[in-house]
């Protein structure tokens, strides 16, 4: 019993930063097979994944493009933290994908093909250079976790009402958290949203 505080302490620092953890019991229901670690590799371009896989790691390695992604049509979570990609090919074939690592990457803009993933619900693109938040994706129904930390974001757009889903925006070390105005017009449109400047 006495643990209890520090899981609460957890679960509600992820709620607030966004940590995008999958709840344990969807967790459970996927077979250990269709999970596939290949982060930390020096890998330089995308090996052969078995292509049932649901889950896939590819953080932390040397990979400037990831061409043949769009043949794993079961991925639901793909990870491509610190990489050096900059652009990504057509994904629209991965039409069961909720969640997209992209953090640490040379992105300037926030990937088109990213609005023809009818089930995404995250996005993490913190620590890329870009430095305006696109209609298209302003627009964009379903999302739950977004995240821009550590790039040159200074505004959202004029309407933001389509993120009614919406639980956490990370918007922190941008230029954006030096605009005071800026900063209450978002607060004022996603009330019930938790917002990190």
């Amino acid at each position: 019993m006495r643990f209890a505080p520090l899981v609460t302490i957890a679960c509600t620092i992820c709620a607030l930063t966004g940590c995008f953890n999958e709840p344990e019991p969807a967790y459970k229901t996927v077979p250990a097979a269709s999970y596939v670690y290949l982060s930390d590799k020096e890998l330089t371009k995308l090996p052969e994944v078995n292509r049932l896989a649901v889950y896939l790691n590819l953080d932390r390695n040397k990979l400037e493009n990831v061409d043949g992604i769009n043949n794993l049509t079961k991925l639901k979570w793909l990870r491509l933290n610190s990489n050096k990609l900059s652009s990504l090919p057509d994904l629209k074939a991965l039409v069961e994908l909720r969640r997209i690592y992209l953090k640490n990457n040379n992105f300037t803009a926030v990937p088109e093909t990213l609005k023809d993933l009818p089930s995404l619900t995250d996005i993490e693109l913190s620590g890329n250079p870009i430095n305006e938040v696109p209609e298209w994706l302003a627009s964009k129904r379903g999302l739950e976790n977004l995240s821009f930390n550590f790039t040159a974001i200074k505004k959202l757009p004029a309407d933001i009402s389509a993120w009614s889903s919406l639980k956490s925006l990370q918007l922190g070390d941008t230029p954006l958290g030096e605009d005071a105005e800026e900063m209450a017009r978002i607060r004022a449109a996603l009330p019930d949203v938790a917002i990190i400047f």
